[in-house]
């Protein structure tokens, strides 16, 4: 309700979120919370049934079916044949592994911007020097090369693909744009990060998703690729997060996950290997659809208004929008709306070497039921009318 959220600042964009969880119109987190599929509510049913299977099996058994389906569904086939996949409970566990085999190594880090601010704040948290590395740069395969080149001198560079919160990918339209990022890093000695946790966004995509390990593989590059299934699926949070690495790393990445976790839950791994066979049996329907039609209503609704919607290449789950020229700020913008009931996150937050930059942009998320979803975006137009 109007006037029930407290608006104080917020030190990162999770403590936004989390006021944004006590809110009826919740626009803020990336998390899954649209209900059900006919097919989904079969797998909920069946939740006793898989508990017990999970009781009587091997956890090795389910930690390879769930590999296993995890990369076909996402047609990742040379991942498969690698056995160099670790598990861990949530993406952010798999960045503090990554995170710590990079400080052991005393390496610097130029990391993408706009990122979702977790990702720096994790490695800083570590002790370890990042760069900015503006998406810009890596908008063509003619200049990529060279443009990297031009950068400041690190250890690592760490990118997120499909970015959150742009939606900018390097694989649309071909390979040329990652082939160059990878023998950029294998020619000048580089170890490369990617945060591939949106990438089941791009089987919506024209042109669907490449096997980004076949290349990776092929090129020689020192690498460490994390992946994810808690954006994508309605789950209760009940997530497993990946994490491969190339040959050369992974006996010390190894070394490092152990330190952190024993293993996923068997459960978990069982219940999210039926919800991706799901996927694979209704082409991604479930998750897709809901997301094509409330992006369709988030650009109907903000048309005419201060916030023009941004295309992104890969259709990932927020809507990433640009604040016109002489309208509020983000952070004005965000406070407004929250006093309002209506909770989105502020562009500074992702702008993480220079918050100014990010005051021209908000993101919205859409993993939410349609209905809910309209009615929270009618309010944010309310809102944001105000200002022409």
């Amino acid at each position: 309700m109007p006037g029930t959220t407290l608006t104080v600042s917020a030190a990162d964009l999770t403590q936004h979120e989390i006021r944004a969880l006590r809110s009826e119109h919740n626009l803020a987190d990336a998390h899954t919370h649209q209900s059900q599929s006919p097919g989904q509510r079969r797998i909920v049913a069946s939740l006793p049934q898989l508990w017990y299977e999970a009781e009587a099996g091997k956890q090795s058994a389910f930690e390879e079916r769930f590999i296993d389906t995890f990369f076909r569904f996402r047609g990742q086939h040379t991942a498969l044949g690698l056995n160099r996949t670790l598990l861990t409970y949530a993406a952010s566990v798999s960045t503090v592994v990554a995170g710590m085999y990079l400080k052991r190594r005393g390496a610097r880090v130029s990391l993408i911007e706009p990122c979702f601010d977790n990702l720096r704040d994790l490695l800083v948290n570590l002790d370890i020097e990042l760069v900015s590395l503006p998406e810009q740069v890596l908008a063509s395969a003619d200049t990529v090369y060279d443009r990297l080149a031009r950068q400041p001198a690190t250890e690592a560079v760490f990118l997120v693909d499909p970015n959150n919160p742009t939606g900018h990918s390097l694989l649309t339209g071909g390979r040329r744009i990652f082939e160059e990022v990878v023998r950029f890093c294998k020619e000048n000695n580089r170890l490369l990060v990617l945060d591939l946790c949106f990438a089941a966004f791009a089987l919506d995509s024209p042109g669907g998703r490449i096997d980004v390990y076949e290349i990776l593989e092929t090129s020689g590059v020192s690498y460490i690729a994390m992946e994810d299934t808690g954006k994508t699926w309605p789950v209760q949070d009940a997530k497993c997060a990946l994490i491969t690495a190339s040959a050369d790393i992974y006996p010390d990445l190894y070394n490092v996950h152990t330190s952190v976790l024993l293993n996923v839950s068997p459960f978990t791994l069982n219940v999210l290997t039926r919800y991706i066979e799901d996927s694979m049996a209704d082409g991604f329907a479930s998750v897709a659809d809901v997301l094509s039609t409330n992006r369709a209503v988030a650009r109907e609704l903000t048309r005419g208004t201060v916030l023009h919607h941004q295309e992104p290449a890969v259709p990932v789950s927020v809507a990433w929008f640009r604040i016109a020229d002489g309208a509020p700020s983000a952070t004005e913008l965000q406070r407004e709306l929250a006093d309002e009931g209506v909770h989105v996150l502020p562009g500074t937050f992702f702008y993480w070497s220079r918050p100014e930059r990010g005051e021209r942009w908000i993101r919205v998320a859409l993993a939410r039921d349609p209905e809910d979803f309209a009615a929270s975006m009618h309010r944010l137009r309310a809102v944001v009318s105000r200002h022409g």
